[in-house]
């Protein structure tokens, strides 16, 4: 390990000087503290998203069934307002993210977390009373808002209590354990999966979604014991009256903060794409496969859902599991090779385990190993995005350059799986081919966008070993 010693060479970076002592160890108890409630903030948001990417394709076919009588026409109809839903999601991710990062700047960090908490939990809610597609679609949006603002304001937080040398890890560690969340949406899919199957359920989607408001809970905590940071306490009392936090106009108006937001934008909608327009899709990818393969062994329509959905559950382990190891290798990577360098290796990886996965998935014994592969790689990349946006933006600007970089990202990001629906019902579709087949086309096509994050790297500022601008 290293720390980084006081003394400055003439560029005003800081000397690195070998130690024994594990980063973990400069943290008190009350760095800890911050560093779990911001944690298991995102880990519950990591959550709620992983409950809709499970839970889409039944809630779609359940909400669509009414209106469609035969079922090649309500398959195709749920391979379209999947990706529908997904995008409005996105869109709410994304208006949510700006308004919260803004409010982070202005008003608190631990305020805001709470507000975003206590949002995204009532409308996940909300989301298990639907009666179709466009209430459906509302309370996800709704949700979305709120899952939106908390990254931006838990990455600041984390990123302004923690020691300098600490900073990276804790960051890459805040996000690694949000592939918790994850893995814990993939259980409760396969517990509701096998009791749908057994028929102690109905509808086992809605009641994960009821499993969703348990967050709120964290709230409580936030409110009674989480301080706002030293350092935005300092900022907000000197600039409140000569300078604005939070400020867009400000943002945009200093020619180093504006190009580091573009930069910061760009490299999050290739990974967001990636990820949300693609990489989630595995699971519809695992739908096709499987549903064919157990209707073909004569089960019933609800052994079916029941057993779809606990391979689901397993694919989303084991993407989940290879995404927390990738996340916390680029921790460590970045610290030794530095941010621009590790995210060049992390896209090109991307594109290449993604196209593999699309391509050739065609097995039970095949989930175990191309499916962690694949989120190691795709998962990577936010464990860059936590430790890199907040270097780039000072702590006036530091939550809403962050939201802004990792949610303008989304309105861009709602393209994907709008393009990949698109691909899938109409440019690949064909009566002729295995279900399974224009899912493949598409998602090997749409692996292209890596290539946007690896174009704009070299226009990237290197902030390793570089204090947190002001």
């Amino acid at each position: 390990m290293i720390q980084v010693n006081t003394d400055r060479s003439k560029t005003g970076s800081p000397h690195v000087t070998p130690s024994r002592q594990g980063w973990y160890r400069e943290l008190s108890r009350y760095h800890w503290f911050v560093l779990v409630v911001a944690a298991l903030g995102w880990l519950f948001d990591t959550m709620d998203q992983q409950l809709f990417n499970l839970a889409r394709v039944p809630a779609m076919r359940e909400l669509l069934a009414g209106s469609y009588s035969s079922p090649s026409d309500l398959k195709r109809a749920v391979d379209a307002y999947g990706p529908y839903a997904t995008a409005i999601f996105l869109i709410g991710w994304a208006t949510g993210g700006l308004i919260f990062g803004v409010l982070g700047d202005r008003i608190g960090r631990a305020k805001t977390m709470m507000l975003t908490i206590l949002v995204y939990s009532v409308f996940t809610g909300l989301s298990a009373l639907s009666f179709g597609f466009w209430d459906f679609a509302l309370y996800r949006f709704l949700t979305g808002l709120g899952v939106g603002g908390e990254f931006a304001v838990g990455v600041a937080l984390v990123a302004e209590v923690m020691p300098e040398r600490a900073r990276p890890f804790a960051l890459g560690l805040l996000q690694a354990l949000s592939a918790v969340g994850n893995i814990t949406a993939a259980m409760i899919s396969m517990v509701f999966g096998h009791l749908e199957a057994t028929g102690a359920v109905g509808s086992g989607w809605r009641w994960m979604f009821v499993i969703g408001t348990l967050p709120a809970l964290l709230a409580i905590v936030i409110r009674r014991r989480l301080k706002e940071p030293e350092r935005w306490q300092a900022v907000a009392a000197e600039d409140s009256a000569r300078r604005q936090l939070g400020s867009f106009r400000e943002l945009f108006g200093d020619p180093r903060w504006r190009r580091r937001a573009i930069v910061g934008l760009l490299l999050a909608s290739s990974g967001v794409i990636g990820l949300w327009g693609i990489g989630f899709f595995s699971f519809d990818l695992i739908d096709a496969v499987l549903r064919h393969r157990f209707e073909s062994q004569g089960m019933a329509p609800n052994e079916v859902a029941g057993n779809v959905a606990f391979w689901k559950g397993i694919t989303s382990v084991m993407q989940n599991l290879g995404g927390f190891f990738g996340i916390y290798a680029f921790s460590h990577v970045t610290f030794f090779i530095g941010r621009r360098w590790s995210f060049a290796i992390s896209f090109v990886l991307a594109l290449i385990s993604t196209a593999l996965v699309f391509w050739y998935l065609d097995d039970f014994a095949e989930i175990f190993w191309m499916i962690p592969l694949m989120g190691f790689c795709q998962l990577s990349l936010f464990g860059g995005y936590a430790i890199y946006f907040p270097e780039l933006f000072p702590t006036r600007l530091r939550s809403t350059g962050t939201s802004f970089c990792y949610n303008i990202g989304r309105y861009v990001a709602a393209s994907g799986p709008l393009t990949l629906g698109l691909l899938t019902s109409r440019v690949f579709a064909d009566p002729s081919l295995s279900p399974d087949m224009p899912l493949r086309y598409a998602g090997v096509a749409m692996s292209v966008v890596f290539l946007i994050g690896l174009v704009v790297i070299p226009f990237a500022p290197e902030t390793k070993d570089q204090p947190l601008p002001e």
